[in-house]
């Protein structure tokens, strides 16, 4: 008897390494499902191989005497979390990158930091306008705002008309304020 357990769990063993060995394998293919993760990286393969081998010993374990289709089915779930997960922190670390923290504001390294009066709302161009490297016209063309577009206002510079232009949060240039208005319609409060 006990010689058959031992069978049945390096049988099992054997069984999520071949599934974490597809989950690479399938690294490849776009079309793997665990692999087509939008953020470029190996976090997503890593966490799958990962979550593959983990999901295979537990469901081993789970199945007792017959746990070869316990460990394939925990090796696919461990697989698909761990992808998932995987995914996620390819795409946290996609987000950040080219990022530093100033005064609470993340900004994009091509900008630089300023002392901002919060605003937090969503404004619109009321023509077609450049986004600056700083609160200056001076400096650097950064990207551009088209005529109708909106976008975040994160903040105001303090003691100046800029707004600082935010994409999903994080601060990618200034605009002038009178260029852009609250989407809403109403003049926004200087602080």
């Amino acid at each position: 008897m006990r010689n058959l357990k031992s069978k049945t769990i390096g049988g099992g063993a054997v069984a999520a390494i071949l599934v974490g060995a597809l989950a690479v394998g399938g690294a490849t293919s776009a079309s793997a499902g665990v692999t087509s993760c939008s953020a470029p990286g190996g976090k997503q393969e890593a966490g799958a191989v990962i979550g593959g081998l983990l999901g295979g010993v537990i469901g081993n374990k789970v199945g007792g005497r017959h746990a070869t289709g316990e460990t394939v089915a925990g090796a696919a779930l461990g697989a698909a979390a761990g992808s998932a997960i995987g995914c996620e922190a390819q795409k946290n670390r996609a987000q950040n990158a080219g990022t530093y923290t100033r005064g609470g504001y993340r900004l994009s390294n091509a900008i630089s930091p300023a002392s901002y009066n919060r605003i937090g709302d969503t404004f619109v161009a009321e023509s077609g306008v450049n986004l600056r490297a700083a609160p200056t016209t001076n400096s650097g063309r950064v990207g551009r705002l088209q005529a109708g577009e909106r976008f975040q206002a994160l903040a105001e510079v303090r003691g100046s008309d800029w707004i600082l232009v935010g994409q999903n949060g994080v601060g990618v240039g200034y605009v002038r304020g009178d260029f852009v208005r609250p989407a809403a319609g109403h003049r926004y409060a200087s602080r």
